[in-house]
């Protein structure tokens, strides 16, 4: 009972509590540039996870018998395999996401969420253990992604997953995209946003800060 609640406790805490976007701000090039759409986001999310799930089990399984000079050059190219799998899959069977996603699907080669959760964890832990925690942190991930980009979709386009949602003006509706959503600043200012919200919802996530103000001296009150 008590390895399940840990295992639990692992996979749920980097959804909210300790979400390596919002808390630990890692892997945010791809939540800027592959936000356009749900899909995209979806289709990224869904990759990352998959490879930092396969990655972390596998490192943890070889990682007594890794030397420590080449440690993350074998992560790498473990990480950097599984990310040619999936780039493949991903041509094969969606073209045009593929497409929409570019080099990005490439770079996960070269995330930091790869790579720290890898070093951190996966060559600590067992793999089981390794994989659990992987997934949380993938997960994690994925649920920042989808929400900012099911919010920059349903604001630029009116649409969500390539479906219509809100009624457009030239259609005889009410609502006028928002170009500027589509713009990578939108997702930069959301991404801001969705921390802000977080932190103040729970407020211990809220770094200290790094100087304090000068106390008042007497009579300048």
């Amino acid at each position: 009972m008590a390895q399940r609640s840990t295992f639990w406790s692992t996979l749920t805490e980097p959804l909210v509590r300790q979400n390596p976007v919002t808390l630990q701000i890692l892997g945010i090039c791809s939540a800027l540039a592959v936000t356009t759409s749900l899909a995209t986001a979806l289709t990224m999310s869904a990759s990352l996870t998959a490879v930092l799930t396969l990655a972390a089990g596998l490192i943890s399984v070889i990682r007594n018998h890794i030397p420590g000079t080449i440690r993350l050059i074998v992560q790498i190219v473990i990480i950097a395999s599984l990310v040619i799998v999936i780039d493949q899959i991903l041509q094969a069977y969606f073209a045009e996401i593929s497409r929409a996603l570019s080099v990005y699907v490439g770079l996960i080669t070269t995330n930091c969420l790869v790579l720290g959760r890898t070093e951190a964890y996966a060559t600590h832990n067992p793999p089981g253990r390794s994989m659990v925690d992987a997934l949380g942190n993938g997960l994690g991930y994925s649920l920042v992604l989808l929400v900012i980009g099911g919010v920059r979709e349903l604001f630029g386009k009116g649409e969500l997953m390539g479906q219509q949602v809100l009624p457009l003006v030239e259609q005889g509706g009410w609502f006028t995209p928002l170009s500027l959503m589509l713009l990578p600043p939108a997702a930069f200012f959301l991404l801001g946003l969705l921390v802000w919200a977080i932190r103040t919802v729970q407020p211990e996530q809220a770094e200290a800060p790094e100087h304090s103000p000068p106390l008042a001296r007497e009579g300048e009150e």
